[in-house]
């Protein structure tokens, strides 16, 4: 492996790539093989003796590992930055706080974009289908490979809360606790259909060359923009889009044509455009293909309970936000109707905000104090003071 180790603001800041060796493969559930297996990753913290510390953090579809730390493609903060940092819910002087770029994601985790060692050209479309709990067992493995037995908890947003929950479900002897935000046990039909709607503008960009657009020097930036223009659009809510935008134009009057007139179409456009600079435009079609295809009911006959059986042991924290449309408050009660009904022990928020589904993003001080109480509870459970 490959790790870095600094200190920043006085927490210390670490990470790197790990490489699993050639008889450490990451099997899939489509049957297939993946290896070489290699996991970026970036902690914040220290593990203490007794190894009880650590917490996974899990990100949503466009996230990745720079969790709390100066993104280096784009020079921004770390997407949770607000919750993650001294004197915050997830605080590195208590917690040792992990997170792992996702298998198949494109930040130096094995993906799509990586060198396939038998051709020594770029995945492509000849990368493996993933899921979410081929995402998770990678991280197990990482984990392992740390040396942590049991994480203290297991956190996640959107994508995130379903690895959370994938987790719970694969690994309960490993997971003490567990915080689901803004998440759902599976992907609904209108998200599929906005997912399909994404990766047809990706495979109709002509710049897309059948997956293999690396190998012939382009990129399918136009189709990935229009794709995470219309993503963007579930992450917010009517109310949120009102208020920021409403009908304001970009100036006064009309074009009487095709650009962009309205604030809330350069909004799009600028998020589009922003969003090709460091996501992979495979990458994109393999996790939303994933999400898609998450159903954590499937394997136990249909029954979500079934799921939690083995996690009794496990004490759960649900949140969800009233303005949420991509994964509604609905959803996260039938996962904690779940719980309930497989004797687990779960606590369950919803929080009123206009903000839309990208709220668990942004200054909550509910989301703050729920998150905050939470851990600090469970904290003194586990005897972490």
């Amino acid at each position: 492996m490959t790790a870095q180790a600094s200190t920043t603001g006085g927490v210390e800041t670490g990470g790197g790539t790990w490489r699993f060796s050639a008889d450490q493969p990451l099997r899939l559930d489509s049957g297939a093989i993946l290896l070489p297996l290699e996991i970026a990753y970036k902690t914040y913290g220290r593990l203490n003796d007794a190894r009880t510390n650590a917490v996974l953090v899990c990100h949503a579809l466009t996230g990745d590992q720079h969790l709390a730390s100066t993104h280096p493609i784009t020079g921004k903060p770390g997407w949770w930055d607000l919750y993650v940092g001294p004197g915050r819910p997830l605080d590195p002087e208590r917690h040792f706080i992990i997170c792992t770029n996702v298998v198949g994601g494109c930040m130096g985790t094995t993906g799509p974009a990586s060198v396939d060692t038998k051709s020594g050209e770029a995945y492509g479309l000849k990368f493996p289908v993933i899921t979410i709990a081929d995402m998770v067992r990678a991280q197990a493995m990482l984990i392992d490979a740390l040396g942590i037995e049991c994480l203290f908890a297991a956190v996640g947003g959107s994508m995130g809360g379903m690895q959370v929950l994938q987790w719970a479900a694969d690994y309960p002897d490993k997971l003490f606790s567990a915080v689901c935000i803004a998440g759902a046990a599976r992907h609904s039909a209108q998200n599929i259909a906005f997912h399909e709607v994404g990766r047809q503008a990706i495979m109709a960009d002509p710049n897309w060359c059948g997956g293999a657009y690396l190998a012939a020097g382009v990129r399918p930036d136009k189709g990935l923009a229009v794709a995470r223009m219309a993503a963007h659009i579930t992450y917010l809510s009517e109310s949120a889009l009102q208020r920021k935008f409403g009908r304001e134009l970009q100036k006064d009057g009309l074009s009487w044509g095709f650009d962009a007139d309205f604030q809330v179409e350069s909004y799009l456009r600028h998020q589009g455009a922003s969003f090709v600079d460091r996501f992979d435009a495979n990458s994109y079609l393999y996790i939303t293909r994933a999400l898609d295809y998450f159903d954590l009911s499937a394997q136990y006959g249909g029954v979500l309970a079934q799921a939690f059986r083995k996690a009794r042991h496990v004490k759960f924290c649900v949140l969800s936000f009233s303005s949420d449309w991509l994964y509604p408050t609905e959803e996260s009660r039938d996962v904690v109707r779940a719980l309930n009904g497989a004797g687990c022990r779960a606590s369950f928020a919803e929080i009123e905000t206009d903000k839309g589904h990208d709220a668990f993003f942004l200054a909550d001080p509910q989301l703050d104090q729920t998150l905050r109480g939470f851990l600090a509870a469970q904290a003194q459970a586990r005897g972490l003071g």
